[in-house]
């Protein structure tokens, strides 16, 4: 386990324990104050809480009652023990706040793989989350336990989330200032404008349970990463720093079948890619500052491509050649909604010039979008994305004989429709990518119906087409699927 997680257990395991009766927190510490700016569309996720902002301890679950032991000598008469069981009951207080969902999900293609299963999705999950605060420090612990009857191979990694556990997050909070948070651990990091669209988010992503009909959070991957926060006045300051490169869980033929250059054609468990993956680290940054009503942001990468980027022939091995990416964005109300512009330049540092046919040329990358609610309970959201890629000639000069050349600008369309229905428990749903340069598209419908405080039930699928199988839709096109999805909260 990298040096972060270690640690968080050896906190969790030797110190914890002996604070766990530390007195509660002083009343009125329970508002959140945090700068940290909201999350885009679609990507919101629990954070645990942080001492210096003073969130609410969860509640604790409903009393967990023990019965009081049998009549000893002197006390009630035997006739009275069961009465005494049920009357005399005491709640437990867990030394810590306990919450999680218990979740089962299925799902089929819509076509035929000739490379992958029909069953698109068969798991059922478990999810446990542990808080704790203290005056100067909160710990979060969040594993997800799963049945996978779709995966042939369950042994545990936690990098790939592969097996019968998925660590989610694993970490310390602390501010030893009031201008100074500190997260050291396991964690889910975003920031950026886009709505699952990303230019500046360089942490991983999970690209197979966004495309097989896992959960929207399920998109994001955690990152084993040191993360300090700067508050002031004049700006604030993000610096996420990762002592070992996290790539994406990106798309490798053992659950989605896709196109391989080196092969010509579409593969899937018949020609698994394996990787090579740096151990080096990777810097993030983010310096922030809110200017009237609108949050504007520069944006600071250096690492790798997160997904593989380059081939070594010889071995055939995917690579992850370096990469250094600066940027920003802006975001804010627009005319009757909220308007957001993003842009970033990708440095590809081992092909400056697009000259290597097997490594990523540099790209420039632009995001504009909008949303607003149009009438009561309907909201539209649209998005325009272009990728640039630099130096083209080059790449088409050095591209292999017979491989489908990139264009030079990919343009990408999205646009999002969300309506609330039956006082609002129940959402409708959808979300679409057409790309005209591509001539590729990739739907998300989905519905979703709030039973009631608990239980959540879900219909959805994911659609894609395209005119050509080297296309980044296009390639998906024997993976649509629909899915069915039920799920206990507590």
């Amino acid at each position: 386990m990298k040096s972060s997680l270690i640690l968080v257990f050896f906190y969790w395991l030797i110190i914890l324990p002996v604070m766990a009766e530390e007195p509660a927190l002083p009343a009125g510490l329970g508002k959140d104050n945090s700068n940290e700016p909201d999350l885009p569309a679609g990507l919101t996720t629990k954070k645990p809480a942080l001492p210096k902002v003073h969130d609410d301890e969860p509640a604790l679950p409903s009393g967990l009652n023990n019965a009081s032991a049998p009549a000893l000598l002197g006390m009630p008469s035997a006739k009275n023990d069961v009465k005494s069981l049920l009357d005399s009951s005491t709640d437990v207080k867990l030394p810590f706040a306990l919450s999680g969902f218990w979740e089962a999900r299925g799902g089929t293609r819509v076509v035929n793989d000739a490379h992958e299963r029909g069953t698109s999705i068969a798991e059922s999950r478990l999810q446990l989350e542990l808080d704790k605060n203290f005056r100067a420090v909160s710990f979060n612990l969040t594993t997800d336990l799963i049945y996978d009857n779709v995966a042939n191979d369950h042994r545990i990694d936690l990098n790939t989330g592969r097996g019968w556990i998925d660590l989610r997050s694993a970490n310390l909070t602390i501010s030893p200032t009031g201008f100074m948070d500190i997260k050291a651990g396991r964690q889910i990091l975003t920031w950026g404008t886009g709505d699952l669209l990303f230019i500046n988010d360089l942490f991983p992503k999970d690209w197979n349970a966004f495309f097989i009909g896992r959960d929207v959070e399920y998109l994001k991957a955690p990152s084993d990463t040191f993360k300090t926060s700067l508050f002031s006045d004049l700006a604030n300051l993000d610096i996420a720093y990762t002592p070992e490169f996290d790539a994406d869980r990106f798309i490798d033929g053992r659950r989605i079948s896709f196109f391989v250059p080196q092969l010509g054609a579409i593969a899937g468990r018949n020609a698994i890619t394996n990787s090579n993956r740096p151990n080096d680290g990777e810097l993030a940054l983010r310096l922030y500052r809110n200017i009237g009503a609108y949050e504007a942001a520069v944006y600071f990468y250096d690492g790798h491509w997160k997904s593989p980027g380059g081939f070594d022939s010889v071995n055939s091995l995917a690579l992850f050649p370096k990469l250094r990416v600066t940027g920003s964005s802006i975001r804010g109300p627009l005319a009757n909604g909220i308007g957001n512009i993003e842009v970033g330049y990708y440095d590809s540092r081992d092909d400056n010039n697009g000259n290597n046919p097997f490594v990523n040329n540099s790209e420039f990358r632009v995001l504009a979008g909008y949303e607003q609610e149009i009438v009561k309970n309907l909201t539209l959201g649209v998005q325009y994305y272009l990728e640039h890629l630099v130096d083209h000639n080059n790449y088409l000069r050095t591209l292999p004989v017979g491989s489908p050349a990139r264009d030079e600008n990919r343009h990408l369309l999205t646009t999002r429709l969300t309506l609330l229905t039956h006082s609002q428990n129940v959402t409708w749903s959808v979300f679409s990518y057409y790309s005209p340069s591509d001539a590729d598209f990739y739907i998300r419908p989905k519905v979703n119906y709030r039973i009631n405080d608990h239980w959540i039930s879900e219909l959805g699928g994911n659609l894609f087409g395209g005119k050509n199988v080297h296309t980044f839709f296009g390639q998906f096109r024997d993976n649509s699927n629909i899915y069915l999805a039920l799920r206990y909260g507590f």
